[in-house]
């Protein structure tokens, strides 16, 4: 008997996919609010961190490493498509051929930063949550949500700017972007963990399941072992 693919399992993994999209592609815009510079990612990409927490905490590590993997495949799939995009010639009567390529013709050390930075990130915030699971036998989601997104954000963030943005944005600039990326996302985490928690206690009563992580492999190649 095959076995069937969980609802919720599935919606998740599929507003993880899409949050994921759309923050790379808003990573193309530095914003500045109140003073504060920051990506416009910021508005979208903690969303993912959350939905991996609800997916590790409900469906354990493995489940988290498949939607993990997906994630990447599918910004990978998006970012080859733009790239074909760019470079095929555009109609004569078209003027929005400089937009379109400082959107779709990322430079290739963003790409690099963008997938290493996420595969790190994530792979460590759902390692994080189920070890801390396994730890405490279940207790403190919100301790292990927070903590495990500040872990996961911070090696995203050390990861992908001075890769990305190296050279081009001063250091003590990119420093101090680094920094409020890895506050605000994790503020992100805590002003919205009441509804993490609700959701979580929600999908554990409709699906049924409450994995814990014991005896497993956290080798994140494994994604055949779901």
């Amino acid at each position: 008997m095959k076995e069937k693919v969980s609802v919720p399992f599935m919606l998740l993994g599929i507003l993880f996919n899409v949050c994921l999209i759309a923050a790379n592609l808003l990573e193309t815009k530095v914003i500045q609010v109140g003073g504060l510079t920051v990506t416009a990612g910021l508005l979208v990409f903690p969303i993912s961190y959350i939905i991996n927490d609800c997916i590790a905490e409900v469906w354990g590590f493995k489940k988290a490493r498949l939607i993990i993997w997906s994630g990447f495949a599918m910004n990978f799939f998006v970012v080859a498509l733009g790239l074909i995009a760019v470079s095929l010639p555009a109609a004569p009567f078209w003027e929005g051929e400089e937009h379109f390529n400082f959107v779709f013709g990322m430079a290739p050390r963003i790409v690099v930063a963008s997938l290493i930075a996420f595969l790190v990130g994530s792979f460590l915030n759902a390692y994080v949550m189920s070890k801390m699971k396994v730890a405490s036998q279940g207790r403190n989601f919100s301790a292990r949500a927070i903590l495990s997104t500040i872990v996961g954000e911070t090696a995203d963030s050390l990861i992908f700017f001075p890769i990305a943005f190296g050279g081009i944005i001063a250091w003590k600039e990119l420093l101090l972007m680094m920094g409020l990326q890895i506050v605000l996302k994790s503020m992100y985490e805590v002003i919205i963990l009441p509804v993490t928690i609700r959701v979580v206690k929600l999908i554990k009563k409709i699906d049924g399941s409450d994995v814990y992580d014991t005896n497993i492999s956290y080798n994140v190649l494994k994604v055949k072992d779901i």
